[in-house]
């Protein structure tokens, strides 16, 4: 598959009152065409501040994008100008927030905002506009969307408004459309709807998607390819199968163990213990080792490269433990137990679809 988006040992800081925060620290990942990317970690792995430097929306003059190419389409969007950049934003590469109620206008009517984007980008009359604006509506299943398209914000329900905020995303047909969280608001039933919504428009225009979450039980849903990230790096990165099913990383290890299941009401929840590092000074080795019970004594020396994990073109894992001289250790019991409640629940639902 071509590659639409190549992100090369990208590193983004913040100059803070204390000194510089290295949010991001050589960070490097691929996007295909029409594939979904999930971007999964805890609060403060530098997930959202990666997708911002994608779309050039680092606040300045305290953020900025320190070393590193962001190449779309073979152009390094670090090396272009603002002006530039606003030809870019919404037309090539669109972007959803996880708020709804911030990303709209309270005083402009949905279908002005709409409007707005194919106005600029595609010079569109206002007729025309409308007509597309009401289409868009109808495609992210807002009923009756030419009475809709007059409405303001506040007489949308959250989840209706999460579907205008896609639907103004989707307005210029970009190639790229990041997804930053953008079911954390909603409820789970129409977190679910959303989700399927998302699904069922990427098979339609075949957009590239990079979706960005901290909940794993999400990524199953909607994922062709997973890249966890921790303290600003991308710490593992496979296919969702090979993530969910042979992860190497143990801090992958730990978010699966934290995931609930339907059959773990009985089970006492894992949780990491400690807190992601202070990265106003990174800790030297591995960032992970201090939370890491499986640590050898090379993670508090010196930092581990991404591993390519054998037997697979498309697993990499930034952990010593599969270095050639590394002791053989598995996965605790209770992530080998969510493993298996994975796959059964995984072949139930496809025996299911099957019948």
């Amino acid at each position: 598959m071509e590659k639409i988006l190549e992100v090369k040992n990208l590193n983004v800081s913040f100059d803070t009152y204390a000194g510089e925060v290295q949010a991001v620290r050589g960070v490097e990942f691929d996007l295909r065409k029409g594939e979904t990317l999930a971007i999964v970690g805890e609060s403060g792995s530098g997930k959202s501040v990666t997708t911002k430097a994608l779309m050039r929306l680092i606040p300045k003059p305290h953020g900025y994008i320190k070393e590193g190419e962001i190449l779309f389409e073979g152009q390094d969007l670090v090396k272009k100008s603002e002006k530039q950049m606003q030809k870019i934003r919404g037309k090539d590469i669109s972007m959803i927030f996880q708020d709804p109620m911030t990303s709209l206008n309270p005083t402009m009517k949905v279908g002005s905002q709409i409007m707005e984007s194919l106005i600029k980008h595609q010079k569109m009359g206002r007729s025309q506009a409308k007509k597309r604006a009401i289409e868009l509506l109808e495609l992210v299943q807002i009923p009756q969307p030419e009475e809709r398209v007059n409405q303001y914000p506040h007489q949308f329900s959250g989840g209706m408004r999460q579907r205008v905020v896609i639907a103004i995303a989707l307005a210029c047909n970009p190639k790229v459309l990041i997804a930053d969280e953008p079911t954390t608001a909603l409820d789970v039933t129409i977190q679910a709807q959303i989700l399927e919504l998302m699904k069922d428009i990427q098979k339609k225009t075949n957009t590239s998607i990079i979706f960005i979450t901290h909940d794993l039980g999400v990524v199953a849903n909607v994922a062709d390819r997973v890249a966890v990230m921790y303290a600003g790096k991308i710490v593992e990165v496979g296919t969702v199968d090979e993530l969910f099913y042979n992860p190497k990383h143990p801090y992958t290890w730990g978010l699966l163990g934290s995931m609930p299941t339907l059959d773990s009401e009985d089970e006492e929840l894992f949780a990491i213990p400690g807190t992601p590092p202070d990265l106003l000074h990174p800790p030297k080795g591995d960032a992970f080792a201090p939370r890491n019970e499986f640590a050898l004594e090379i993670d508090y020396q010196e930092e581990p490269p991404l591993f390519k994990v054998p037997g697979s073109e498309s697993h990499y894992a930034a952990t010593w433990l599969l270095h050639e001289n590394a002791p053989n250790i598995e996965p605790p019991a209770s992530v080998k137990r969510r493993i298996e409640e994975m796959a059964r629940t995984s072949e139930s639902s496809e025996s299911e679809n099957n019948e």
